[in-house]
C-alpha cells in the first residue's frame, strides 16, 4: 500500500457533499488547467515575472526573456487570449501588462512558494545548481 493510498475505504459523506457543493463549473476547471498550462511553459513564465516590474514593450520583453520577438509575439497573444495580460498601442508600439492584481498575486504566491519549500525532485531533470536559484 502506497502512501497516497487510503488505510481504511469509507467515504465521509457528509464531506464529499459539502467539498463537491463548492466545487467551480467543469468549464471553469478547464480554464483553469488552460491558465496552468500557458504558466508551465518557461519562456511564458520569464516574460510574467518580467511584467512584474511594469509595463514592458515587445523588443525589452525579448531581450529580457533571451527570445526572439517573435516567439514572445507568439506567446503574449497566447497570454492575451487567456487573459492574463493586457496591451496598451501607442502609436506603433505595444506595451504589455499584467492583467491583474489577481495574475501578480498568483505569481508572487508562486515564487514565495519555491524560495519557501524544499526543492522538488525532478526526477526528469539534473538538480539544479545552488547558483541558479
Amino acid at each position: 500500500m502506497g502512501l497516497e493510498d487510503c488505510s481504511v475505504r469509507i467515504v465521509d459523506r457528509d464531506r464529499v457533499a459539502v467539498v463537491s457543493a463548492s466545487m467551480p463549473a467543469d468549464g471553469d476547471v478547464a480554464e483553469l488547467a488552460d491558465v496552468f498550462a500557458l504558466l508551465a511553459d518557461p519562456g511564458r513564465l520569464r516574460l510574467l515575472v518580467a511584467m512584474l516590474e511594469g509595463e514592458m514593450c515587445v523588443c525589452d520583453l525579448a531581450a529580457v526573456a533571451r527570445a526572439s520577438e517573435s516567439a514572445v509575439s507568439h506567446h503574449l497573444r497566447l497570454l492575451r487570449a487567456h487573459r492574463v495580460v493586457h496591451v496598451r498601442r501607442t502609436g506603433r508600439m505595444a506595451y504589455y501588462r499584467l492583467a491583474d492584481a489577481h495574475v501578480r498575486m498568483l505569481l508572487d504566491v508562486a515564487l514565495t512558494h519555491i524560495d519557501h519549500a524544499p526543492a522538488a525532485a525532478h526526477p526528469e531533470r539534473e538538480p539544479a545548481p545552488e547558483a541558479d536559484r
